[in-house]
């Protein structure tokens, strides 16, 4: 009986997981659509002879010592008047960031330009709080906001402001781009999700006439956008997600420039990527428990914005059901095998994978931006694809720890990701500070649970079942993101 249970709550599991993949495949066919019919937004750009806006450029940091001189330096070498845009570093900052945020700008006022740090004396609302704070002090109508790890491109700004001659455009949101990259396994597997994001997800929702986000960096929003949509707000850890969907709920449209990249830094070490993981999948959930009702409430959302906004705000949910797969599919093998039941659960598994293949080959290889040949990326993609996976399923306990505290209401700190200016391979973090040298208790899991899949896989070669290669990619994954963990943990300055 209760072995029955155990593989009922497997299939279901595996049903939720590829209904979610099947939706991320209706994604692709509107964004491929749109792309068939040239209804992508075209890149366009203001020159220094227009009447340009006033811009304020906003930057919020955080113990940012590794890059925000970087930061600063870039930002001033924008391609438009200085007396037509001004910077405000808002510096929360409790380390020596401060005196070297002081110095840059001083630097910067004596050449000429409008640069101002401001800085509070607590963190209330960390980085949306900041944002809060910040905005009636912006004397420009359009506001740009840039993380520490951004690199915007010198003609920023005459690109992304042209769009707003249209007075329903409330948001512009730019590509990510990524200048580490190649710098290990762990950014190219990054990078790879990302690319998903920032073409097949955020082009085939527009493209479709869905609910998209501004993420938090590399875009410009309309002051009276924000003011209109009930301002920056800090009850969920992504202030970004929950204003999109207020200002279109309101009315407000985005504007997404997929073919405008914006170069940042990728997390270069575990625990960094783990800090950013829990930070987007819990404030995903809380976003999602917060905007749902306004959503299905709203008489000004058609069914398909409804269903897909839903979709969206509940995708760092399916970590939860990729968890409950995982952990039961050992029980469930025995089953299948000991009650000699004809049930090829691997066909629901692959319905999924081949659903999700399609997306980021899309992604990675198709609608690439990188100056490489079709043959190469897909190469790199028949390498990575599968690690990706792994490293996905490697993670599932973190993020489904994170999205259930994100559902159940639990409040935590904004834990930054410390970004420590790696550009290139030769580039090293292990001498610099921000790391914790604290085992944590997921972490004893995560090596735990990497030894009970491997015992699986064994178990199931002897077996000759078809969770073979489900078990082998979780022993992977877990075995990667514990040795990495603990790895990275060493370099505690």
């Amino acid at each position: 009986m209760w072995g029955l249970i155990i593989l009922g709550i497997y299939l279901f599991a595996l049903i939720y997981i590829t209904i979610y993949c099947l939706l991320q495949v209706n994604l692709l066919l509107f964004y491929k659509k749109g792309k068939r019919n040239g209804k992508q937004t075209p890149i366009k750009k203001l020159s220094l002879d227009d009447d340009l806006p006033f811009v304020t450029i906003q930057l919020p940091i955080y113990n940012e010592m590794y890059v925000v001189e970087r930061l600063i330096d870039n930002i001033v070498q924008q391609n438009y008047p200085k007396d037509k845009f001004e910077i405000h570093v808002l510096d929360d900052s409790t380390d020596e960031t401060v005196e070297i945020t002081k110095l840059k700008v001083e630097e910067y006022q004596a050449k000429g330009f409008n640069i101002e740090q401001i800085t509070r004396v607590n963190r209330v609302g960390y980085k949306a709080g900041a944002l809060k704070e910040a905005t009636p002090k912006a004397k420009g109508d359009l506001i740009a906001i840039f993380d520490a790890d951004f690199l915007p491109r010198p003609d920023f700004l005459l690109t992304t402001v042209s769009y707003f001659d249209n007075p329903k455009i409330g948001v512009v949101q730019t590509r990510w781009e990524h200048i580490n990259k190649e710098y290990s396994i762990l950014t190219r597997l990054q990078a790879m999700h990302l690319d998903v994001h920032f073409t097949v997800e955020q082009s085939g929702r527009k493209l479709g006439n869905c609910l998209l986000q501004f993420n938090g960096t590399a875009g410009v929003w309309r002051k009276q956008c924000i003011d209109d949509a009930g301002g920056w707000e800090a009850d969920t850890l992504t202030e970004d997600l929950d204003l999109s969907y207020r200002a279109q709920i309101k009315g407000w449209e985005i504007i997404y420039l997929e073919r405008f990249g914006s170069p940042a830094e990728l997390p270069a070490e575990m625990n960094g990527l783990k800090s950013q993981q829990f930070r987007w999948m819990k404030g995903g959930a809380e976003t999602a428990r917060k905007m749902l009702p306004v959503i299905w409430k709203s008489d000004a959302l058609t069914l398909r914005q409804k269903v897909h906004g839903t979709v969206h705000l509940m995708a760092s949910g399916v970590f939860i059901f990729i968890l409950i797969a995982a952990i039961t599919s050992v029980p469930a093998m025995f089953v299948v095998n000991n009650l000699g039941l004809n049930i090829n659960a691997s066909a629901i598994f692959l319905v999924s994978l081949i659903a999700i293949i399609f997306v980021f080959y899309e992604a990675n290889v198709r609608a690439t931006l990188e100056q490489s040949s079709r043959f190469r990326l897909a190469m790199k993609f028949i390498v990575y694809f599968p690690l990706f996976l792994a490293l996905s399923m490697g993670l599932s306990l973190h993020n489904t720890i994170a999205v259930v505290q994100g559902y159940l209401g639990k409040k935590s700190a904004f834990i930054r990701t410390p970004k420590f200016n790696i550009n290139q391979i030769g580039d090293s973090f292990k001498s610099k500070s921000y790391f914790t040298g604290k085992l944590k208790f997921q972490t004893v899991m995560e090596g735990l649970l990497a030894i009970y899949f491997l015992l699986a896989f064994i178990k199931g070669i002897s077996l000759n079942t078809g969770f073979v290669v489900f078990h082998g990619l979780l022993t992977l994954g877990f075995g990667f993101i514990f040795f990495y963990s603990i790895r990275h943990l060493r370099f505690k300055g």
